[in-house]
């Protein structure tokens, strides 16, 4: 892939300029693919397992419920100033110069990307984008473009061929899963999440009666052998004496596969020392350790469909 822009924009909620983006092409020239990649959760960053932690939410009328922490990381608002959200959702090109600073529309995420992606479809006409992303940048991934939906962004968002994310966390309520699914899944999906195990980021927030968030989009799930199944993740909460021991039992298998990695699978998929740590930290903590990034790679390079048998008549 050619390597297109870096961007390190404003985070509203951190009060930082720690949402960052990577842009790159399949070509140099008369590209086919774009691709917007929005860096996750930090392994050893407080502040981004902070975000993923936030349980606040801002509801969007005809659309739902979104992840407040979430839209501030993509610049669309502060909470200190609820009625920011909605002005900056509401933005188009012919009232953004008027309605909001300089300042503040380059430091955002969503109008920095939305610029750069425009001046890339331009310049590469037969182009497709994909946005991808893993954890926090799972959850930006998929609210960008639900942005670019509400700003009627038709012609942007009829060259978008996918949006991929890892180890999401949940973004909104139901009524935004249907929103969203009756825009990108039809005819074909569009949106796919990959779920690694006993991974505990897609479990937040709680899908219960008191949180109200839910995951939608098609769902692929990927157990401890990399094996794939098209289901929603078990154990969606993450409690439960139920899955106690085999989350222990699971995370003292995956430091031990860790480990044997390199030798098992070849030099290429050898884990760092960093990945180590991760795992030992996982067996008082299953469900951190699952999160890391190498388990979603191997998934995708090792993964096997699940067999199902076909009845014979």
């Amino acid at each position: 892939m050619q390597f297109v822009d870096f961007f390190n924009c404003w985070n509203d909620y951190q009060k930082e300029r720690s949402t960052q983006v990577f842009i790159f092409c399949d070509k140099p020239r008369d590209a086919n693919l774009i691709v917007i990649s929005f860096r996750g959760t930090e392994p050893f960053d407080a502040d981004d397992w902070i975000t993923d932690f936030d349980y606040s939410w801002y509801e969007i009328p005809n659309l739902g419920k979104v992840h407040m922490g979430f839209l501030e990381a993509l610049g669309l608002g502060n909470r200190s100033d609820t009625s920011s959200f909605q002005e900056r959702i509401q933005l188009t090109d012919k009232n953004v110069d008027k309605n909001v600073s300089p300042v503040m529309v380059e430091m955002s995420a969503y109008f920095v990307v939305r610029s750069k992606l425009r001046s890339l479809l331009e310049e590469h006409r037969n182009a497709k984008f994909m946005v991808t992303g893993h954890s926090l940048g799972g959850a930006l991934a998929i609210l960008f473009p639900t942005v670019l939906l509400l700003s009627d962004e038709e012609v942007v968002l009829q060259r978008l061929l996918g949006v991929h994310t890892f180890g999401q966390p949940r973004v909104g309520n139901r009524e935004l899963g249907m929103y969203v699914e009756s825009k990108l899944q039809q005819p074909t999906p569009k949106y796919y999440r990959m779920v690694y195990c006993n991974d505990l980021v897609p479990r937040l927030p709680y899908d219960d009666n008191t949180f109200l968030y839910k995951h939608f989009g098609v769902c692929l799930y990927y157990d401890s052998f990399f094996v794939e199944q098209m289901d929603e993740e078990p154990n969606r909460n993450y409690f439960g004496l139920w899955y106690l021991v085999p989350e222990y039992l699971n995370a003292v298998w995956e430091l031990v596969r860790g480990v044997g990695m390199g030798m098992a699978y070849g030099p290429e998929y050898k884990e760092s020392w960093e990945g180590i740590i991760m795992r030992v930290i996982g067996l008082a903590i299953p469900g951190l350790s699952a999160h890391a990034v190498p388990n979603y790679v191997n998934s995708i390079r090792l993964g096997t469909k699940k067999h199902i048998r076909t009845p014979t008549l």
